[in-house]
C-alpha cells in the first residue's frame, strides 16, 4: 500500500455546534455541550441521570421535512454532516462507481425502534410505519448518504461500539489503497440519548451523576471523575487519493497516514487494564503510516472520564511512548462534547485534523485536580503544537474490546 490518502472535506453536527467550524471554535473557547435534559420523560421515568450532551442544532432545523421524516435522527445527523463535508471538499466531480461510503454507528435507529414498539402496543400493528425497518437498521445512515450522493462503489457500515467511526476511517483508508474508489465519504453518527440507554448505562455505573452541575460532569483525568456523559451528533470526512485530489485542485487539510484495529478479547464492557490491545492498535497505525512514536506530536485521547478507562488508556500509551508520553500534548475532547458513542471517533478525527491545521491542541476542560496516576500533558487552555511536521493519533475504544486508532499528519 503506497498511495497517499488525504482529507479534503470535513463536516460535523455536535453538542458544540451545527457545523465543523462552529464546533471547533466552541471547543477552543472551552465551552461545554452538556446540559440538563428538558424532556417530560426524564421526570416521568425518574431517571437517575438528568443531563446529556444533545446536538446543539436539531436536524429538523436543517433538513427538508420530506427528507427528515424518512430518517431516524441518527441518519439525519449523518446526512447533515456528510453534506457539509462534501461542500467543504468542493463537491468533487467523481464517477458514481468510484465514490464509496464507509460509515458507522454504535447503536443505530433506537428512537425509531422504540417509538414503533410504543405505537404497536398502544395503537396496534396497522399504525406501525412501513418505513420502520429501513429507518432503524444500522446501515441506514450509510444508505442515505450513498443515495444522496449517488455513491455506487460501495456503502459499508461498521458497528463496533465506541470504536465504530474510527474503524470506518481505517476501512476507508484501506479501500482507497486497494483502488476500490477514488473518493470515500467516511464518518459516524449516533442519536441514542433515550430513556433506555440512560437507564442502562446508569445501571452499570458508567455515567456521571452530577445532575446539579452537568456542564462540569465530564472530567477526564480528574481525580474526582465519576463517569462519562452521553453525547449526540455526527461527523464526516471526505477522503481521496492524493492523485485524485491534486488533479482536481482540491485543498488538502491533512493526510490520513494510517489506521488500525485490534481486539482485547478481555471483557464485554471493561478495557484490558494492561492496555495490550489498545497499544497494539497504536503501534499498527503508526507502522502503517511509516512513522515512529518519536514523530507523534499530538494525541486526541479516547478519555471518557470513567475511573478505570482513563487509566487503562494511559497504561497503553505509556507502553508505546515510554517516558515521552508525558511530553506530548494530549486533548480529551469528550470533556466538552460528551461521548457520541459510534459517532465520537469521526468527530475527534475532525478535531485532530483542525488541531494540525491550526497547530494547536484543543483544551481539556473540567479538570479540578489531575489524577497523579495519569500524568499526561493536558491543559485547560489550548496548547501550541509549534512549527514543522505534525503527526497525531486519535484513539477510540469500545464495548466488546474493540480498539481503533488513526494516524493523521500535516500534508
Amino acid at each position: 500500500m503506497t498511495k497517499k490518502i488525504v482529507i479534503t472535506g470535513i463536516g460535523a453536527s455536535s453538542p458544540l455546534g451545527g457545523t465543523a467550524p462552529e464546533s471547533w471554535n466552541a471547543l477552543l473557547a472551552g465551552e461545554s455541550g452538556t446540559r440538563t435534559l428538558e424532556h417530560e420523560w426524564v421526570a416521568e421515568l425518574e431517571l437517575p441521570v438528568t443531563f446529556a450532551a444533545e446536538a446543539k442544532v436539531r436536524p429538523e432545523a436543517v433538513l427538508e421535512r420530506p427528507v427528515a421524516k424518512r430518517l431516524d435522527p441518527s441518519s439525519q445527523f449523518a446526512l447533515i454532516s456528510a453534506k457539509e463535508a462534501w461542500a467543504d471538499a468542493g463537491s468533487p466531480e467523481v464517477a458514481p462507481e468510484r465514490l464509496g461510503v464507509d460509515y458507522a454507528t454504535g447503536i443505530g435507529g433506537i428512537w425509531t425502534l422504540l417509538d414503533a414498539w410504543d405505537t404497536l402496543r398502544e395503537r396496534g400493528p396497522r399504525r406501525v410505519l412501513p418505513m420502520t425497518v429501513p429507518m432503524l437498521m444500522p446501515n441506514a445512515a450509510a444508505a442515505a448518504i450513498s443515495m444522496h450522493f449517488e455513491a455506487r462503489a460501495f456503502a459499508r457500515t461498521v458497528a463496533s461500539a465506541c470504536a465504530s467511526s474510527t474503524e470506518s476511517l481505517a476501512n476507508a483508508y484501506e479501500h482507497l489503497q486497494l483502488g476500490l474508489a477514488d473518493v470515500v465519504i467516511a464518518g459516524g453518527s449516533e442519536s441514542a440519548i433515550h430513556p433506555i440507554t440512560l437507564a442502562s448505562f446508569s445501571s452499570m455505573q458508567a455515567l456521571s451523576r452530577r445532575n446539579d452541575d452537568p456542564s462540569h460532569a465530564s472530567r477526564p483525568y480528574s481525580v474526582d471523575r465519576d463517569g462519562f456523559v452521553m453525547g449526540e451528533g455526527a461527523a464526516s470526512l471526505v477522503l481521496e487519493t492524493e492523485e485524485h485530489a491534486l488533479a482536481r485542485g482540491a485543498r488538502i487539510y491533512a493526510e490520513l497516514a494510517g489506521g488500525a484495529v485490534s481486539a482485547d478479547s478481555y471483557h464485554i464492557t471493561a478495557n484490558d487494564p494492561e492496555g495490550r490491545g489498545a497499544s497494539r492498535a497504536v503501534n499498527d497505525a503508526l507502522a502503517q503510516a511509516g512513522a515512529t512514536h518519536e514523530q507523534v506530536t499530538h494525541i486526541n485521547a479516547h478519555a471518557t472520564s470513567t475511573p478505570v478507562g482513563d487509566i487503562a488508556e494511559y497504561t497503553a500509551l505509556a507502553s508505546v511512548f515510554g517516558d515521552r508520553v508525558h511530553e506530548i500534548p494530549v486533548s480529551a475532547t469528550k470533556a466538552s462534547t460528551g461521548h457520541l458513542l459510534g459517532g465520537t471517533g469521526a468527530l475527534e478525527a475532525v478535531f485532530t485534523v483542525l488541531a494540525l491545521v491550526n497547530r494547536v491542541a484543543p483544551p481539556t476542560i473540567n479538570i479540578s485536580t489531575q489524577d497523579p496516576a495519569i500524568p499526561l500533558l493536558v491543559s485547560g487552555a489550548p496548547q501550541p503544537l509549534g512549527d514543522g511536521p505534525q503527526l497525531a493519533i486519535s484513539n477510540s475504544f469500545g464495548f466488546g474490546g474493540h480498539n481503533a486508532v488513526v494516524a493523521i499528519r500535516t500534508p
